[in-house]
């Protein structure tokens, strides 16, 4: 009855803190530390829970604790929705200049490829999701915040002009901090040439499914973001115009907890439905369809 008392101690991995390492105790013996590798563990930026790399992706990077789904680069998403090795990439070679010797500019689109390992904050093409031919641009919030500068819209018009030329249907997953206030009027421009390419696409009776990721703000939303056919919005992603202290401080209101979050605008009527990240791709395909379906008739 006695041996429960007397079990053996476990063990324990001592990391020593800031404090031990200072001061009078500098000079105390090493202790033995255990390094994590780099990317091994991610936490989750909203409830602040520690996961394996490897298994939040296989999660699709949704936190399994809150449900919060972390942001996505441009290719892991293409990667998540399209079938298997049937992206074609268009004008990936087309990248960002500094038409307007804005200073540091040239050095930070440098940065920001080296960061992302995307040429801009846009992935364009075509490909197949379940079996069916669609065209698709993807941003990337990595990429620049996923501003939208003169590179970007002209990718997305280009994407547009091509599922016209092609009768297919376009999606575009949107992520944006809004402008590149680097490239100034060059940039805001971008918001009515997006918008007029896809006037000509639905003139054509052509869909248009729009995926609003977090966040998607500024002229991005005051643009393509918000002419789908068809909008979607992930669980939780925050978007709208103008940011919420600016609309505070504008209205002098204090706004709810959950404004501007997908569920608030679905809500407010802004949306057609918010589709957890796990379903999007059936979701999609699904939507594609029925489409399909609806134009060979």
């Amino acid at each position: 009855m006695f041996k429960d008392l007397f079990q053996k101690k476990r063990k324990y991995a001592t990391i020593p803190s800031e404090r031990a390492l200072s001061g009078d105790q500098a000079d105390m013996p090493d202790r033995p530390k255990r390094e994590i590798p780099e990317g091994l563990m991610t936490k989750c930026g909203k409830c602040g829970s520690i996961q394996y790399s490897k298994e939040l992706e296989k999660n699709l990077k949704v936190c399994p604790v809150c449900g919060y789904h972390m942001r996505l680069n441009a290719m892991d998403r293409i990667r998540m929705v399209l079938d298997e090795d049937t992206f074609t990439e268009y004008d990936a070679d087309m990248i960002s200049v500094d038409p307007l010797d804005f200073p540091g500019y040239a050095s930070k689109l440098e940065q920001q490829t080296l960061k992302s390992g995307l040429r801009e904050a846009v992935v364009t093409g075509d490909g197949l999701i379940h079996g069916i031919p669609v065209v698709v641009a993807v941003m990337s919030f990595d990429f620049f915040t996923g501003s939208m500068g003169s590179v970007v819209g002209e990718k997305i018009t280009r994407a547009i002009e091509q599922a016209i030329e092609k009768r297919l249907p376009l999606i575009i997953f949107s992520t944006s901090g809004g402008a590149r206030m680097q490239e100034s009027i060059l940039s805001l421009m971008q918001m009515a040439k997006t918008s007029a390419a896809l006037a000509r696409l639905d003139e054509q009776g052509l869909l248009y499914i729009s995926v609003i990721t977090d966040p998607t703000t500024g002229g991005v939303s005051a643009s393509f973001a918000m002419l789908g056919d068809i909008i979607i919005a992930e669980p939780g992603a925050v978007f709208g115009f103008a940011g919420r202290i600016v609309i505070e401080q504008t209205i002098r209101q204090k706004l709810p907890d959950d404004f501007q979050t997908s569920e608030f605008n679905l809500q407010h009527g802004q949306l057609d439905m918010v589709v957890h990240r796990k379903e999007l791709r059936d979701t999609l395909g699904q939507l594609l369809d029925l489409h399909s379906v609806k134009g060979e008739e």
